[in-house]
């Protein structure tokens, strides 16, 4: 969180005077790295921040205990940590940042240590990584702005930097502002600003989390600053960080020391045995040192041994206790360790020295160069007894060669001999205190369906534990929720209140209302309205209607292509629209019509001679066509079949026209080549039509592709009929013109890829009837059929949506029981899909209380949820359905399939670990759907191992490609913009080409990389393949050919489909792959070929708009990286080429309001300016007179009393009058209204819509307080879409959407994820750290939807070529998953068991569950580590007593399960209950004062603000910035928690510890036997490991098997005073002395040992601030509570503006849980529903509690007969239910009395009454609580 006032338009360079005021001005984001940002795109980790980070790990003993391996393993498992997650990255140091990694605050002598280790571990990454993670280079360069790392950075596509800000993490740096600390934060937030100003975005890599198998991390954006401030920010902070280098050095001159290398003398030394790196190190430097007068020989003596041991001892031998010296030896110990760490650095950094080890050919062991904690042991050793004899004889040797190399070098003798002059010295076993066993036990538990599973586990329970009669009598919360549900029985069910506000059937008729108009805006694959088929139960009447179906449609089939025939419900009988092909019975029903005398063909003749003469008067031919076109696919199939061929010769000859007019000059011949595609697409239909076809027509249809040349057009036409054309064909006068100037194969390649026929294996299935489906299409139908589970992978647009709707007709048509649940990831989706439900099928139910669908969200529900047979709902609440009790024998055994729509959502890290769990548990064959999955194999073997344990079996089914193509383009601003209105729109063409600003980009042209290699859904278009042939021919080389057979000509037949191009495509690929892996090819010329040329003078254009109204006005410049200003001129471009509807992405709630407010106001402005113009004032005189003479006409004189019939007073017929009237009303006023914004200033098509239908919306819409500026955007047909809007309000701009009223929606990703808004244009406005492969994708395929558009254009506005390119040719992530047993998991299935008595299905759900093999999606854990970590998950449970010995849940179980959505808070919160910390707190809430309350209050909001919606505040640096927050009146920083809560969290913490610990021994103890020798990543054997992997047997995993001699000279080293190995630590931490004792979860699990799987993200624990994290919390909480406002959640706390309004709801969803589980508990609220899923936020209540008013004052259209009120025990109470009637009859005298009645606490006696009294205090005081936050949170959104 930023805590720097700036608004988005200032962004984060305004008013910055330094870098810390720069830096603390910005707006990090926590995000997900690899899921929510980086997927697969390569990421440059910074050496020295990484380095940083870990060296300030505080278990490393740097400081008295130097331990170098220690620290090289810490770098290792943190870069493990980032590759195990799917990380891609490079590493780079830069020399001259080397003083970066040295954690501030420390002694010269003691930062030797971390350069020495810098030099160490920087050639350990560089010489040993590549070896076992190739892709991972390590690099370094002198400086950042070097020549050579600019070069890197201009051939590497690095898309962040991960980099330290100098925030410490670190418990043992000084939180006082040292100096160095102050500089290295200068210096590393000024190299964070030199990335930003590089365009790169920062990721914070002392802020990074793993969790899961995820990486959350703070990013810091890079910005874009005018040139004004970049140049000051330039200019400043540059000599700000110059000036800040020389303090550093000048402070930290002694860390260079002044030592000259020379190698020569070691070019004589004997060679060693043992011929190691670190042996000549260590001679070499003893030496330099024995040469200096001063020096101690004892010491080097000392060192030398202890670099013998380390070679000698095994890495578990070598966990010492840290020997302490007098003061005087150990400032000598200091010195010496300072001055070699000195002479080491600067000989392993001088090249002779690389050299010298080279031609040794010595390895490189330097890893373990020195152990501090060994050499004092040595020391202590050497002085306390003689060693000459103690030494084995192995190393006896090696003590010999050194000691003649140090004499040949330095002229001294070293020795063994003691000394006496470290006078005393101490012991400090830290952390060993040799616990056995006492703890190893578990408490005892056993329960049968549990017990088969835990078999393997082998843990002694602790039956002497007294069963502590007092801690499980309190509540048990199954007992009470059986209790209060009795009167929920039919006989004596309360009578639902109902109320002029609260009237669940008449809020089901508001919901089913909307949802009727929602489902009349959907369309079918066609884009025709749906049409409800009725369902029939009956397997009988099902097979016979699956084989009547294509009987009953006559086919209507154009090819799919250019505008498809909508198919339609037809009025006539058999005539039903169709598939393809006429089938025995319609040929029949087609000899009929011809026999009854052509009625129905002169019908429709006469029709279409009607139509002419509306069609004929059209000036513009273009215009004609359009018409047409529309005309045609208006009719029903009837007409089609006769007037099919007809029309489209009437077409043609509008075209050929169109294209002579175009022909009269070269330049527009050269634009007008889409209209001989337009021609080329109607010869097409009319040679592939069923329709007859008269002889006439095919005449002029060959004769037309003649006098073009484009006769490969043409196939074979069946003249079947002799009726004459009903008009005149005339053709052009001058034809010679006509003919196109180019080879036909390169016509239809450049402009008529998008009408190809692109039937690929299509084949007429009897189960389809509304098109003909692909062969992957009917595979899935055969797997449905066979009631097999399918994972469907398919691109936008395949057709994937059709799946779940036959799955839902065939579970609607097998029974009247059976259910499917369809579960998608937004509300968005979940409406759509019940509309779409509600608009396709209609089914009676012989019961009442049943129907066919019903919506289940967390916020609102229609109809009845377990009443219904199709259910439509998010993750959550189907979670919360099938882990119900009371669900477990009714309503879960009944589900037949779940439908999994976008399962890539799993790897969200929010909500994907519910949909991991949902998978785990699903009862029943899944369908599973996601065109964007990275890793579909592996995620296919995963799900098939999920599935098989549940019985079912799974196949995958993928297709590649998209039915219509995507054409990318990039959009350059003009300079300046004058816009006088729209004008008219042109070209009834395909694509942006030619458009003033938009350039296509090449879908190979954004290869820029190589190294990333080809997406495998890189598509390429028709005309892309040709320009790809054409560069590959242009660039090829004499070694590298472009084989002949790839040339059109001869790839590719005459007349071209889809199916060859793709064949074709494939073929270019294979040869274009070759080129691009090796780098001698001509592969970058190609890429650079079809790079777009830039603006080709283009950004220099003044673009004015024109219109038939304009008037000029002064042109605005335009700064082209400004959206808002750039926007409209976009539009207007897309306006121009009928390239609307569009779609704007922009991933900023915020931005899409403030670009949308930006159009309004351009388009209402411009409209001012030409309505104070003489056009307008001329239009109005003449339409105020044509309003006079309409009110003269409509005064007329009173009717006589009788009349003949026809004749009235004015002497005429009525006929002749209505004549009259119609004559006088073909006026241009007719339609006019000077009130609502004018056609030229204004997106909306109100052809689309009746103005009584917006008014309705408009109505609506102020019901629900809409602002008004979004009712003027929606006016001007502009909508904004995004999750922080009213849901009302999102449905209306999705129906007017779809409606074609709206032609512009901005909107976030919520857009994205399959809902149904088809448009011509998707634009990717501005760039966003959200804008990943994975959204660019599912947003991108919006556009060119199936049965909609031809082709798709993709725009990108304000994004860089380079951005668009790594767009585009960007991998998808790979999905990977979350350890789905967590303990709030487990508790529930304790309740799901407990509750159901061992119910078949609970039981079903568990054993499916507890023996999958592979659990966790990705993940490295393998079925013993689950079951184990399992078992200690109810260990965890038995003791804070929230299950019972037989796995009952009692006390606080229900209160824990109910807020499962905030785990691990959920179980702090629990610690507090039980602790009785609001017992105490809130004792005789009722007789307080009013301050006394509000203090109480108060107290609870910040206990709760450190447990739920935790958000972490940076620290301010700044001392400007700092000293405003102090004066603020805000609280930014939160406060600690009272001491009494801290002190029951610790023990819970310390609690949960123990338990976890005893896991992690007892899993050691009984499945890991290997030692732990070798490093996590490289795989280096170290110490006395290293030893035997030359000289012993290499282990598989990297682990060397010791061999005998090598094992007996390691145990004969027993002079060491060597402590316990420890079972649980790793060997390689233990270093630093320490043993099985942790101090934290986190410290648990970041250094258990090799092979033991612990998951910290589900051990159930909360981190305390400030014991284990110093990283201050958000008081943003505790703020609002106190003062109500808005503007300082967004100004101090930094909570974006979009975000705030969902994290108050989130706050106030936890308080109304919290609240109704203690109603349920305590017996108080016998109306709630036990499962609390009505429970909810104010916001959502509030937007609720509207729609209710809303109900009220409509009209609702729905029957009521529609919708029986369900006749179950659950009452249908709507969404608010328990929230806000919790006042109702519960005065606590009642409640006192019903709960005695009710047998009081199972008959505990008096001190439970006590204890329910305070319980009952604890409720009201959550209940008063909520009251006040909501009140607050109501005032601020009224």
């Amino acid at each position: 969180m930023a805590l720097a006032e700036n608004t988005d338009d200032q962004g984060p360079v305004a008013g910055t005077k330094s870098i810390l005021g720069w830096y603390d001005g910005t707006r990090p984001m926590f995000i997900d790295l690899v899921g929510d940002y980086a997927g697969k795109e390569l990421f440059l980790l910074e050496g020295d921040s990484l380095l940083r980070e870990c060296f300030e790990d505080d278990r490393i003993d740097f400081d008295s205990g130097f331990q170098l391996l220690h620290s090289v393993y810490v770098i290792e498992r943190f870069l493990e940590n980032l590759i195990k997650r799917h990380c891609s990255f490079h590493i780079a140091f830069f020399e001259d940042h080397s003083a970066l990694c040295v954690p501030p605050g420390l002694s010269a002598p003691h930062r030797a240590r971390y350069l020495l280790a810098r030099t160490v571990i920087k050639r350990h990454l560089t010489l040993r990584l590549p070896a076992s993670q190739p892709d991972v280079l390590v690099n370094t360069f002198p400086a950042l702005e070097s020549e050579e790392f600019r070069r890197y950075l201009e051939v590497t596509p690095i898309h962040f930097v991960m980099a330290h800000d100098g925030t410490s993490r670190s418990f043992k740096t000084s939180s006082e502002n040292t100096k160095d600390l102050e500089y290295s934060k200068i210096l590393l937030r000024g190299m964070i600003w030199f990335w930003n100003t590089q365009h790169l975005n920062v990721a914070l890599i002392n802020q990074v989390e793993f969790r899961d198998s995820k990486v959350f991390t703070m990013i810091v954006e890079s910005f874009t600053a005018s040139s004004r401030a970049k140049l000051f920010m330039t200019t400043t902070f540059k000599s700000q960080l110059e000036e800040t280098w020389a303090l550093l050095k000048d402070y930290r001159k002694a860390d260079e020391p002044d030592f000259e290398v020379d190698v020569d003398e070691l070019e004589g030394s004997p060679r060693a045995e043992r011929n190691c790196e670190s042996y000549y190190l260590s001679a070499y430097a003893v030496s330099a040192l024995l040469e200096d007068d001063d020096s101690d020989t004892f010491l080097a003596s000392a060192f030398i041994l202890h670099k013998i041991l380390l070679v000698h001892t095994s890495i578990s031998q070598r966990r010492l206790p840290l020997v302490i010296f007098d003061e005087a030896f150990e400032t000598d110990i200091e010195v010496f360790l300072a001055k070699i760490s000195n002479i080491f650095r600067c000989t392993m950094n001088d090249p002779e020295w690389a050299k010298f080890v080279k031609d040794k050919g010595a390895d490189d062991d330097t890893i373990d160069l020195i152990d501090g904690r060994l050499f004092r042991a040595t020391i202590q050793t050497m002085c306390d007894q003689d060693l000459e004899k103690a030494l084995p004889a192995a190393t006896r040797k090696d003590w010999a060669y050194l000691r003649g190399m140090v004499k040949h070098l330095s002229e001294e003798e070293i020795s063994l001999k003691g000394s006496a002059e470290p006078k005393s010295s101490s012991t400090t076993n830290d952390h060993d205190s040799e616990q056995v066993s006492e703890d190893q036990t578990v408490l005892p538990f056993s329960q049968p369906i549990f017990n088969k599973h835990l078999e393997c586990i082998h843990v002694a329970a602790n039956t002497s534990v007294p069963a502590r009669p007092g801690a499980m009598k309190l509540f048990r919360e199954t007992s009470h929720w059986h209790n209060y549900k009795k009167p929920l029985n039919p006989k004596h069910a309360p009578a639902p209140k109902v109320s002029k506000w609260r009237n669940p059937l008449r809020m089901n008729q508001f919901y089913m209302n909307e949802m009727t108009t929602y489902a009349a805006s959907l369309t079918g694959a066609k884009g025709k309205a749906l049409d409800a088929e009725t369902i029939t139960v009956g397997p009988k009447k099902l097979a016979k209607l699956v084989e009547e179906k294509p009987e009953k449609s006559v086919a209507a089939s154009r090819k799919a292509d250019a505008s498809p025939a909508k198919g339609n419900a037809m009025a006539k009988k058999g005539t039903k629209k169709a598939a393809a092909g006429l089938s025995r019975k319609e040929q029949m029903i087609a000899e009929n019509v011809a026999r009854k005398g052509d009625s129905e063909a002169d019908k429709a003749f006469s029709t279409w001679a009607m139509k002419r003469k509306d069609l004929d008067p059209i000036s513009s031919e273009q215009d004609r066509y359009l018409r047409t076109i529309d005309y045609l696919n208006s009719l029903d199939s009837v007409k089609t079949l006769h007037l099919e061929g007809e029309i489209n010769i009437y077409a043609l000859l509008s075209l050929l026209t169109w294209w002579a007019e175009a022909c009269k000059s070269d330049s527009k011949k050269r634009e007008g080549y889409h209209i001989v595609a337009l021609i080329w697409t109607t010869i097409r239909t009319i040679c592939t039509s069923k329709s007859p076809i008269s002889k006439e027509v095919s005449q002029h249809a060959i004769k037309i592709c003649t006098l073009l040349g484009i006769n490969d057009a043409l196939s074979p036409i069946a003249s079947t009929t002799d009726r004459k054309l009903s008009f005149k064909f005339t053709y052009p006068l001058q034809t010679e013109k006509l003919r196109i100037d180019m080879s036909q194969s390169e016509f239809q390649l450049n402009y008529c890829g998008p009408y190809m026929d692109r039937m690929l294996d299509a084949k007429p299935d009897p189960r389809v009837s509304s098109f003909i489906p692909d062969g992957w299409q009917r595979d899935v139908l055969d797997q449905l059929d066979a009631n097999k589970s399918v994972f469907v992978v398919a691109p936008t647009s395949a057709g994937k949506t059709f799946i779940s709707f036959y799955a839902m007709e065939q579970v609607l048509r097998a029974d009247n029981d059976g259910v499917l649940v369809y579960v998608a990831p937004t509300k968005a989706l979940v409406n759509q899909i019940a509309a779409e439900v509600q608009g396709r099928f209609s089914k009676k139910f012989p019961q009442a209380g049943k129907g066919i669908w019903a919506i289940h969200t967390r916020d609102y529900r229609v109809n009845n949820p377990t009443g219904c047979q199709i259910l439509v709902t998010v993750p959550h609440i189907l979670q919360i359905m099938l882990l119900s009790p009371s669900n477990a024998k009714s309503w879960a055994p009944r589900v037949r399939r779940i439908i999994f729509d976008e399962i890539h959502s799993i790897g969200q890290a929010e909500d994907g670990v519910v949909w991991e769990q949902l998978l785990l548990l699903a009862p029943c064959p899944i369908i599973a759907l996601s065109a964007t999955v990275g890793n579909p194999d592996q995620f296919s073997d995963w799900l098939t191992e999920t599935q098989k344990s549940s019985g079912s079996e799974l196949k995958m089914i993928q297709h590649h490609t998209r039915y219509s193509d995507l054409r990318k383009y990039i959009y350059e601003p003009p300079q300046t913009f004058k816009f006088n209105g729209f004008g008219k729109s042109f070209g009834a063409g395909l694509g942006l080409d030619g458009l003033d600003g938009f350039e296509q980009f090449h879908p190979v042209a954004s290869l820029i990389d190589k190294s990333r290699g080809m997406p495998d859904d890189l598509a390429l278009e028709p005309r892309d393949c040709l320009s790809l042939w054409k560069a590959m021919v242009n660039c090829e080389t004499k070694g590298y050919k472009v084989p002949t057979s790839l040339d059109p000509a001869k790839a590719l037949p005459p007349c071209i489909r889809k199916v060859d191009i793709f064949a074709w495509e494939k073929a270019l690929k294979e040869v274009l792959l070759q080129w691009m892996g090796d780098r001698s090819s001509p592969f970058d010329r190609v890429v650079a070929e079809l790079m777009p040329k830039g603006s080709l003078a283009e950004s220099d254009k003044v673009i004015t708009t024109t219109s038939s109204n304009s008037s000029v006005t002064d042109g605005e410049t335009i700064d082209p990286l400004d959206l808002e200003a750039t926007t409209l001129p976009l539009l207007y471009q897309l306006h121009k080429r009928r390239a609307l509807p569009a779609i704007l992405f922009n991933y900023d709630r915020s931005k899409c309001e403030s670009v949308a407010f930006a159009v309004l106001k351009q388009l209402v402005d411009a409209e001012a300016r030409w309505k104070a113009g003489p056009q307008w004032r001329k239009f109005m005189e003449g339409y105020e007179k044509w309003q006079e003479v309409k009110d003269k006409k409509s005064r007329k004189p009173a009717k006589p009393a009788k009349k003949s019939k026809d004749v009235d007073d004015e002497g005429g017929s009525k006929m002749d009058r209505m004549r009259d009237e119609a004559t006088d009303g073909s006026s241009i006023y007719d339609l006019f209204d000077p009130e609502v914004p004018q056609a030229d200033f204004s997106f909306s098509d109100p052809k689309k819509l009746q103005k009584a239908e917006l008014d309705g919306f408009i109505r609506a819409l102020r019901w629900k307080d809409i602002r008004e500026e979004l009712i003027d955007l929606l006016r001007r047909g502009i909508g904004v879409h995004h999750a922080g809007m009213n849901r009302k309000y999102r449905q209306c701009v999705e129906m007017l959407f779809r409606r074609g009223y709206l032609r512009v929606v901005i909107a976030t990703g919520t857009l994205s994820l399959g809902i149904n808004m088809p448009c011509a244009t998707v634009v990717f406005s501005g760039d966003s750290v959200f804008l990943t492969a994975l959204n660019f994708r599912q947003a991108a395929g919006r556009s060119g939807r199936r049965g909609f558009d031809l082709l798709g254009n993709v725009v990108f506005q304000g994004i860089s070529k380079e951005r668009a390119s790594r767009l585009m040719s960007s991998k998808l992530p790979e999905l990977t998953g979350h350890f789905p047993i967590t303990t709030t998991l487990v508790l529930r299935l304790f309740a799901l068991l407990n509750g159901s008595d061992n119910s078949k299905y609970a039981v079903t759900a568990i054993n499916s569950l507890l023996s999958q093999p592979r659990l966790y999606l990705g993940g490295q854990s393998f079925k013993e580590q689950v079951l184990h970590h399992l078992r200690f998950s109810i260990e965890y449970l038995r003791r804070n007593e929230l299950l019972g010995p037989g796995g009952e849940p009692v006390n606080y179980a229900g209160c824990v399960s109910h807020l499962y959505f905030t785990e691990n808070s959920s179980f702090a919160f629990h610690a507090l209950l039980r602790g009785g910390y609001f017992h105490t707190l809130c004792t005789d809430i009722d007789s307080k004062t009013e301050a006394a309350t509000q203090a109480v209050l108060q107290e609870i909001v910040l206990v709760l603000s450190h447990l739920f919606g935790r958000r972490v505040c940076r620290v301010v640096d700044d001392p400007e910035e700092a000293e405003r927050i102090h004066r603020s009146p805000s609280k930014v920083y939160l406060d600690p928690m009272p001491d009494v809560a801290t002190q029951i969290l610790r023990k819970h913490n310390k609690d949960t510890l123990n338990v976890f610990t005893t896991y992690v021994k007892t899993f050691a103890t009984q499945h890991v036997k290997e030692e732990e020798n070798s490093l996590p990543l490289t795989r280096i054997p170290v110490g006395l490991a290293a030893l035997s992997a030359k000289s012993g047997i290499q282990r598989p995993n990297g682990n060397a098997q010791v061999n005998e001699t090598v094992k007996e000279a390691a145990t004969n080293i027993d002079f060491l005073p060597s402590l316990s190995i420890p079972q649980a630590r790793s060997a390689f931490v233990a270093l630093s002395g320490l043993g099985d004792e942790f101090t934290t979860i986190e410290d648990l699990c970041s250094s258990s040992r090799e092979g033991v799987f612990l998951e910290a993200a589900v051990i159930p624990h909360l981190e305390i601030h400030p014991d284990e994290s110093r990283t201050p919390l958000n008081a943003y909480l505790l703020d609002f509570y106190m003062h109500g406002t808005l503007q300082p959640l967004e100004v101090a706390n930094g909570i974006p503006k979009s975000d705030v309004w969902f994290v108050l709801n989130d706050f106030s969803l936890i308080l109304a849980t919290i609240a109704t589980s203690l109603a349920l508990y305590l017996g108080l609220d016998s109306g709630a529903d036990p499962e609390m899923l009505d429970v909810m936020g104010s916001g959502d209540a509030a937007e609720n509690e509207g729609d209710e008013q809303a109900a009220d004052n409509t009209d609702t259209a729905v029957p009521v007969q529609q919708i029986s009120p369900p006749v179950q025990a659950v009452p249908i109470r709507k969404s608010k239910k328990v929230v806000d009637d919790w006042d109702a009859g519960e005065d606590a005298l009642d409640a006192q009395e019903q709960f005695e009645r009710s047998g009081g606490l199972n008959g505990t006696g008096a001190t439970d009454d006590e204890e329910y009294k305070k319980l009952n205090d604890v409720y009201k005081a959550f209940r008063k609580l909520k009251v006040d936050f909501d009140e607050k949170f109501k005032a601020i959104w009224a």
